[in-house]
């Protein structure tokens, strides 16, 4: 790959791991609740699973969208179906005075991250375009894969984990009850949203 064709990958990659979806949103929400450390397996297994699915993506699994269209629709309402799943528990996680199960509540582990990219139809849409974008083809063709790999792995994971840092940040402000129910109930709320920017 030319300098040039590199930077323009960085840039992809950061304007579409970088802008609001739901992992981004999920994150946000894991940094306020549980802080940076404790979120870094959900951030991991983001860029896990974002870098399983370009790499399926080049090894041809894209032929399967394309001759078989409804293997996609179903994959939009099961995820659509999940992440709504998943903005109700975060919506319902409750204030400060934590109840057993919200005491036993977890971050997202990497196993789960990744595997929510799976049913997630962004992280399909950025991993199809980088691929059918910034692939070359000839000799060349995995070296190039492994590129856009490596970026969106590196940068994917500064940007999530910028969302992260965000949450820790709104965390010093969720100082009573109040704040941090209303704080889930907006972030549950926009996660919720996110289903609209898919359909």
């Amino acid at each position: 790959m030319e300098g040039t064709t590199i930077l323009s990958l960085i840039l992809f990659a950061a304007l579409m791991t970088g802008t609001p979806g739901p992992n981004n949103m999920m994150v946000t929400a894991s940094g306020a609740n549980f802080g940076y450390w404790r979120s870094v397996p959900h951030i991991t297994g983001i860029s896990v699973g974002m870098a399983s699915m370009i790499s399926l993506l080049a090894a041809g699994l894209g032929i399967i969208f394309e001759r078989y269209p409804i293997v996609h629709d179903v994959l939009k309402v099961v995820g659509c179906a999940y992440l709504l799943f998943l903005a109700w528990k975060i919506a319902t996680s409750g204030g400060m005075s934590k109840t057993k199960q919200q005491v036993n509540a977890q971050p997202m582990s990497i196993f789960s991250a990744a595997l929510f990219q799976y049913v997630n139809p962004k992280a399909w849409m950025m991993s199809a375009t980088a691929v059918s974008t910034f692939a070359v083809g000839g000799e060349h063709y995995w070296l190039s894969i492994t590129m856009i790999v490596t970026v969106f792995f590196v940068v994917g994971f500064a940007c999530v984990s910028l969302w992260t840092a965000t949450g820790v940040v709104i965390r010093c402000w969720l100082t009573s009850e109040r704040r941090t129910i209303r704080f889930n109930q907006v972030m549950g709320g926009l996660t919720a949203a996110c289903v609209t920017m898919i359909w």
